[in-house]
């Protein structure tokens, strides 16, 4: 019997229909380009946007759909299934900023940025990560000082998502004092802005089409009404609100792909033959594909029940935090037995394979190390 996520609908299956052929027609056949110059084109983007792929869980009178997460999940999978290389900086924009804006911007904050990033035609990102400071977000020293109606940013972040592309930013900055409570959430709109700089597209061993990138405040402006949560010092706690989401996104990705190596390693081993058979007749190539496309199955229910949990509103940081280290850390190893089934031939890139095994290993460092995700779970305990 076919496996079948208890959050699908007719509705959504018919979504999706639409959606694969638009992403194999009309996105695919450019991921080798995007590759190349390490970046999506924004054409991408704003065909993505007339799909209504980009904010689906966005109320409609934002530009969204009006959906669930389970429309986000939907196409997420697909995507990584399809034309993974546009995937990291989508979830980014459309999984994570545009909800940090919904949840805690004003109405006049939705009604100012959602609309275009609905469209594709603002692209957001989130800047957290700095040069000394990863998962301990505490420890920021990006400031974000009054000056009249202006905050004057300073500071430096690393390892950002969409940092070549971004038109919005959220950023952590510290307002006040010490620790968490010292810390908000303020919206930089990086056009027309002199005291803000993109530093160099980041040389990464994978995700090739997404641009990462080092970004420099040098008393950058953002207007004292793009604070999000209308008080100085939320940002920790909207931080911590909004991490579950961006977890389960990235278990998501994973389960897709672990679904998609036993996928095509299995369709490779039944072609490839040696010692005059397929060899997927071969009991190690059997086994090694039937224990992994168990361990894709076990991550997906789980994963399926975290997602109806969010839907639900009830999906706690400790259930995220082991949908994040669990499901990454199969992906991992999934790709890796799957590419060691092709032989020398997973070690070329021509091979989707390849750029899967070199793609999953970042999965298991941002949205939180899985040495914190445990940590997390650990004092639950």
């Amino acid at each position: 019997m076919q496996y079948r996520s208890p959050w699908m609908t007719e509705e959504l299956e018919t979504f999706r229909d639409q959606f694969r052929r638009f992403l194999a027609k009309d996105l695919a056949p450019h991921a080798d380009k995007w590759r190349a110059q390490k970046m999506v084109d924004r054409s991408a983007w704003l065909k993505l946007g007339e799909m209504g792929a980009l904010l689906p869980s966005i109320p409609e009178a934002y530009g969204g759909l009006g959906a669930t997460f389970a429309y986000d999940a939907a196409v997420f999978e697909d995507m990584e299934a399809i034309v993974p290389d546009a995937l990291s900086g989508v979830t980014v924009s459309s999984g994570i900023v545009a909800h940090y804006i919904l949840h805690y911007g004003s109405e006049q904050q939705k009604q100012r940025w959602l609309p275009g990033m609905a469209r594709g035609e603002l692209i957001g990102a989130i800047a957290m990560t700095e040069p000394g400071t990863g998962s301990d977000l505490q420890s920021i020293r990006t400031t974000a000082k009054l000056d009249g109606d202006n905050y004057v940013i300073n500071g430096q972040k690393t390892f950002i998502t969409n940092g070549q592309t971004a038109d919005l930013i959220v950023v952590v900055a510290r307002t006040g004092g010490t620790g968490g409570k010292g810390l908000s959430l303020i919206v930089l709109e990086t056009k027309d802005n002199p005291g803000f700089k993109r530093g160099r597209n980041l040389d990464k061993i994978g995700l090739h089409a997404s641009d990462t990138s080092e970004l420099f405040f040098e008393n950058a402006v953002a207007p004292r009404e793009n604070l999000l949560g209308g008080e100085e010092g939320k940002g920790f706690a909207q931080l911590m609100q909004q991490l579950p989401q961006e977890r389960l996104i990235i278990a998501v990705g994973a389960v897709a792909a672990m679904e998609r190596a036993v996928r095509l390693t299995a369709e490779y081993t039944k072609e490839r033959k040696a010692f005059g058979q397929p060899i997927i007749e071969f009991q190690n190539t059997a086994f090694t594909l039937a224990e992994r496309k168990t361990e894709a199955m076990i991550a997906r229910v789980f994963v399926d029940f975290c997602i109806e949990r969010l839907i639900a509103g009830d999906l706690d940081a400790v259930t995220a935090s082991m949908a994040k280290w669990w499901c990454t850390q199969k992906q991992v190893e999934t790709v890796d037995e799957c590419l060691q089934l092709y032989g020398g031939y997973g070690y070329m890139q021509e091979y989707p394979i390849s750029r899967m095994f070199i793609d999953s290993r970042i999965q298991k460092i941002y949205g939180g190390t899985n040495e914190v995700m445990k940590l997390l779970i650990a004092r639950s305990l």
